[in-house]
């Protein structure tokens, strides 16, 4: 697997991203809070993550959720995928909402989301008075059904 070098800062190595496996495509960030912090149900909290990362031009790093979190607890990341931009040298930070019934505990040190390391390409976008047809056309949300 490519490897890209991406400097960060972090209080420590607890705080680095992990990849849970060989063939993850997500490493995982974890809560860089002192104490306890519950989400009630609907809930949404901005939790930490202690790192910082200088990351390099036409990449971008994609913020997304734990799938355990969500499947177990209705825990996600609001904003999916989040995009850290390559210009950005703050803390990243990870938009947690509780969809679940009952109240979350987001304890220090969790791991609360992944962080997807992507390329990123920049459209040039060009006004034109007519686009070119297609099949579908300007069908939009449902257009083709639920069977």
């Amino acid at each position: 697997m490519n490897k890209v070098l991406v400097p960060l800062q972090a209080e420590n190595d607890e705080l680095l991203p992990t990849y849970a496996t060989e063939g993850a495509s997500g490493a995982d960030v974890r809560a860089h809070i002192q104490q306890p912090l519950v989400i009630a149900p609907g809930q949404i909290s901005i939790v930490p993550t202690g790192i910082k990362v200088a990351i390099p031009r036409g990449y971008e790093i994609q913020v997304r959720p734990r799938s355990g979190l969500a499947a177990k607890h209705g825990v996600t990341v609001l904003n999916t995928p989040g995009t850290v931009d390559a210009d950005y040298r703050g803390e990243i930070k990870v938009i947690l909402i509780n969809c679940g019934a009952e109240p979350f505990t987001v304890t220090p040190g969790m791991r609360i989301a992944q962080l997807v390391f992507a390329p990123v390409v920049q459209a040039e976008f060009i006004r034109q008075e007519e686009l070119t047809a297609t099949t579908r056309g300007e069908g939009g949300f449902g257009h083709t059904g639920t069977k």
